[in-house]
């Protein structure tokens, strides 16, 4: 339809100036060089304003622009005819719509050109330059404004952390809640400066994003990174809750070994062995901890075999006796010697005795006593014997004896016990020998080990130092021999 009326209106204009022009030849005109207005809806038969008065008024606002180059004006039966040129399309744009909006006028011809500018014409890079300099003059205010928030906002935020660090020091014992708090605080403090900033440069629609899209961006952090934010939780719960200490001897998930560090993301081990195992801190906080150095008393047990032959009452007697004169078995709670179970060839006595364990190895203790019983046995003459399989032959086995002995070569022939008391070492009877090196407990020395690995970062420990630890240092270093 757009179409159909801008034809109709070439043939009006066609036919208005072969009317006015009379014997004047007809100008074809080119769609390539003028613009045509559409047809208004409704053509005054007797118009007010005539054509040279259209054609000054329009004449003199061209002029007075100083933005087109010779411009011409012709107004033939309300039909207006622009000429010249001018830079640029705009330009060219509003030319016509003045004409059109202009007190009589039927249709506007705009043959107003835009030249096109030159390979080497740098007016457009030069204005598109200066258009980017404006902008950052007019952007310079808003963009101090934002830097000055923002360095307000990380003093304020850095004053904030320490003071709520200082505010919890003496309600909240761990030191992983209390960063964790304070750098919360300091953290929502810079938010809220970067927000105020977005809306004071009318950015609110991304401040509102930000301040929504902050919830989103941790959950899906938290699950692309489900591990490390579950040992993250885990140390935030063991520091709370703090199952250990540093220095305590404990067994996490089947590793034995003293507490050496609990850090953000896993807790180290100095292990019996001598060295630095790290367990991950969700492993710590879902397996079973045993804490050694909780209660100090410790209870170990042995199994020991005697003989069918010798009475359990007589064996179970001389096994508690060694256990009450030990030096590091305590009386309280008391020893005990139990019948454990009937074997092939030995009555099992399972043995129980309690050692302090800070003081003590329990290792040590353990080999010590096991010498001591097995003395013992062997000076009272309860046997031993091993597993070996008694066979036995109801109908008897034939002898044929190739040479009768003399009495006294069969009395001989009895075995004797293979310990007799004359050939004893009374040094055999020591609680400690050397192979045993102390009952002491090997602690300091794994602390020692310790120091001379490779040096841990203090300020990653989120467990505070033991001071009993130097304590308990000095006491073994005083009582090892």
């Amino acid at each position: 339809m757009l179409g159909a009326m801008f034809c109709w209106g070439i043939a009006s204009v066609m036919a208005q100036e072969s009317v006015g022009t009379g014997n004047e030849p007809h100008k074809p005109i080119s769609s390539a060089t003028e613009e045509l207005s559409l047809a208004p809806a409704k053509v005054d038969v007797k118009p007010v304003a005539q054509d040279e008065e259209i054609r000054k008024r329009l004449q003199t606002v061209l002029d007075a622009t100083d933005w087109f180059t010779d411009p011409q004006v012709r107004v033939q039966e309300g039909v207006v005819f622009l000429s010249g040129q001018v830079e640029s399309d705009e330009l060219r744009t509003w030319a016509g719509d003045l004409s059109r909006n202009t007190q009589d006028v039927v249709a506007v011809a705009n043959r107003i050109e835009v030249p096109q500018p030159s390979a080497w014409d740098f007016r457009q890079t030069s204005s598109g330059i200066s258009a980017l300099w404006r902008d950052f003059i007019r952007a310079m205010p808003f963009f101090l404004f934002g830097l000055l928030i923002l360095v307000l906002s990380v003093v304020t935020a850095l004053l904030a952390t320490r003071g709520v660090r200082a505010l919890l020091r003496q309600r909240v014992r761990t030191k992983l809640l209390q960063t964790v708090i304070a750098r919360a605080a300091g953290g929502f403090v810079v938010l809220c400066g970067v927000y105020l900033i977005l809306r004071v440069s009318g950015l609110t629609q991304l401040a509102l994003t930000l301040v929504g899209g902050t919830g989103l961006i941790g959950l899906v952090l938290g699950i692309a990174f489900r591990d490390i934010t579950e040992n993250f939780l885990s140390s935030i719960f063991l520091s709370i809750q703090r199952p250990f200490e540093t220095g305590d001897l404990v067994e996490i998930a089947g590793v034995t070994g003293y507490v050496q560090q609990l850090n953000m993301r896993t807790t180290i081990l100095m292990t019996l062995d001598g060295n630095l195992a790290q367990i991950p801190n969700a492993t710590v906080y879902k397996s079973i901890l045993s804490n050694f150095t909780t209660n100090a008393n410790r209870r170990e047990d042995f199994v020991v075999g005697i003989g069918y032959d010798d009475a359990i009452n007589e064996a179970q007697e001389i096994a508690r006796k060694v256990l009450a004169d030990h030096p590091a078995v305590l009386n309280d709670p008391e020893p005990s010697v139990l019948a454990d179970s009937l074997g092939s060839a030995t009555v099992n006595l399972r043995v129980y005795f309690w050692l302090n364990g800070r003081e003590h190895s329990w290792l040590k203790v353990r080999s010590s006593v096991i010498r001591l019983v097995k003395l013992a046995f062997q000076n009272h003459g309860i046997e031993m014997p091993d597993e070996a399989r008694e066979v036995v032959f109801p109908q008897g086995v034939p002898v044929s004896m190739l040479a009768e002995k003399p009495a006294a070569n069969a009395q001989s022939a009895v075995p004797a016990k293979p310990f007799p008391a004359a050939s004893r070492h009374q040094d055999l009877e020591v609680v400690s020998t050397k192979a045993e090196a102390g009952l002491y407990s090997e602690s300091s020395v794994i602390e020692e080990q310790a120091r001379e690995a490779r040096p841990l970062k203090e300020g990653e420990n989120l467990l505070p130092a033991a001071s009993a630890t130097a304590a308990f240092e000095e006491h073994t270093k005083e009582t090892r021999p």
